[in-house]
This record gives C-alpha cells, structure tokens and sequence, in this order.
C-alpha cells in the first residue's frame, strides 16, 4: 500500500541558499527533492543553471534536474506530470517530498492546477498537423474566432498556438469559452511553504561571488559547447547567463562587462522572484535562511 508522505516547498530568489538547505532538511525527514528550475530541467546547462554538484545530487535523491535536452520543449504541463510522477514514487517509497527551485511561477501551477484540453482521434490529429505547417495561417484563423485569447500569444510562440488548435478542434470552441467552462482544478492543496527572506545588499553580494565562480568553474567553455551543439535557437539559449556569455563570444562587450552583465541582470531577476514569492502565494512561513531551517523541522515534526 502507499504510504502517507509529507509534503513542503521551500523559495526564494536565485543565491539565496534554497538547494543547500533543502538537502539539509531532506536528510534530517527522510525526503526526496524535486527542482523547480527552469534551466536545472536541461542537460548540459550545468554552471549557468547553478546545478548542486554530484556530490550533493548523490546525497539525496533529486528529481526535475537533467530531464530535457537544451532544445527540447518545457512548460507547465510537463512539469505538473513530472511532479505526478515523482509523488508516485515517493509513496512507493515511502519517503517525503521537498520541491524546491526559483521558478515559483510552476509552484503556483502546481496549487492552482491546469484546465484540461479536449481529446482527440486519430483523424483529427492528422488534420491539424496538416493545419500547423502554416502558422502563420492557423494564429490568424484563431484570432478570428477567439482575439480576447490569440492577443496574448505572439504568432511565433509555436506551442501555444497549437494547444488553441487542438482546443478548437477538439471541443469546437474558442479557448476562451473552453477555459471558462473547464477551470482549473488543483494539482495539490495544503501545502506548506517556507519562503528565504534576505537583504538586497547580501544578495547582490552573493550574486557577484556566484558570478566570479561560474567563471572559474568554466562557463565560457560551457556556453560555446551549447552553441556549437545547439545553436542559439532554442528558448533555453536566451537565459541569463548565458546571452551576456555570447555577447562577450560576440565581441560586444569586455569580461568584465559581460560578468557585470550577468551580476546586474541576476539581481533584476532575483527582485522580481521576490516580488512574486511576496504577492502570488497566502500562508508563507518567511525567515532568514539561518532561522528557516529549525523552523520547518518544529513544524515537520
């Protein structure tokens, strides 16, 4: 039988010490970790993805890091069946569960759920493949029939696109009618959350170290990898980090410009982790990270 498990998630903005603590907590509950990261998903963006080492990663089971390749597709929906996945095997081990990560925005996915999208047959499947070899063609015939939906995708945002064709094609509706009448059902309820709360000035510090790091550590090499295997093309290939490296490969600017770069623009990104850790989640346990610890072990216990 399936044991009861526990569940908790652990936020904050990027360097603010969650995967650290995280395995510290893991091991101190018997849990399993899963990442909600959206560069940690890939394989092969190791430093710029600020990945825990092998070392950590064989301390405590993870789940959610080197899934996908650089050029292969994320979204939400992924990751809420990855957190099915990972749920099921935790029962069947009987162990707890931590998820942890910077990108909170799949976290809210999670609590809030997803509507589902129609089924389809054979036939129709096949007929809307022949439909999305001009997408140009499909995101106008949508519009037509649904602009309060289509005028918030861009006509190049492939997956979008097709998931309001199979929508329609599906169910006969425009998305919007389809959303209204199949909300979202949560993925998981009562979930605790523990958010670290920390100083602007000692963030951007540890931003800046983290930064000098990743430098030594090899992120040049590692970005000239991922461009000369995957090109630039891919979504993953416009992360921070990583498009401040190829401004340097390009010329644009010095090293000590690009690690600039990446510092400034890691530290805008962090503001606004915080910013939606802050208004997007009610009941969240906030401490600095040297409190935060003893505090989700008295109330796991």
């Amino acid at each position: 039988m399936d044991a009861e498990i526990k569940q908790l998630a652990i936020i904050g903005p990027t360097a603010s010490g969650k995967s650290d603590l995280a395995i510290k907590v893991a091991k101190k509950i018997d849990a399993y970790i899963l990442s909600i990261d959206s560069l940690s998903i890939y394989k092969e963006i190791d430093i710029v993805s600020a990945k825990p080492s092998k070392k950590e990663l064989s301390e405590v089971p993870h789940f959610g890091i080197d899934v996908l390749a650089p050029d292969e597709y994320f979204s939400v929906d992924i990751f809420i069946n990855l957190y099915k996945e990972v749920l099921s095997i935790c029962k069947r081990d009987g162990k707890n569960l931590i998820i942890v990560g910077g990108t909170a925005f799949y976290l809210k996915s999670l609590l809030e759920g997803l509507s589902e999208v129609p089924k389809m047959g054979f036939e129709a499947t096949e007929n809307m493949k022949k439909k999305l070899l001009d997408l140009e063609k499909c995101y106008n015939f949508l519009y037509s029939i649904d602009a309060e939906y289509m005028r918030n995708i861009s006509k190049n945002d492939s997956y979008r696109v097709e998931k309001a064709l199979v929508i329609y094609e599906g169910s006969g509706m425009g998305p919007s009618e389809w959303f209204r009448l199949n909300p979202p059902k949560p993925t998981i309820e009562n979930l605790s959350i523990y958010n670290i709360e920390v100083e602007r000035d000692v963030l951007r510090d540890r931003i800046q170290k983290r930064c000098a790091k990743m430098l030594g550590m090899g992120l040049l090499d590692e970005v000239c990898h991922l461009e000369r295997k995957y090109t630039r093309a891919p979504h993953s290939m416009g992360s921070v980090g990583i498009v401040e490296v190829l401004e340097y490969l390009d010329a644009k600017v010095t090293k000590e410009q690009m690690l600039q770069n990446i510092s400034t623009h890691t530290a805008q990104l962090a503001k606004r982790q915080q910013t939606f850790n802050k208004t997007q989640f009610k009941d969240v346990v906030s401490a600095p990270l040297e409190e935060l610890e003893k505090i989700i072990l008295i109330h796991f216990s």
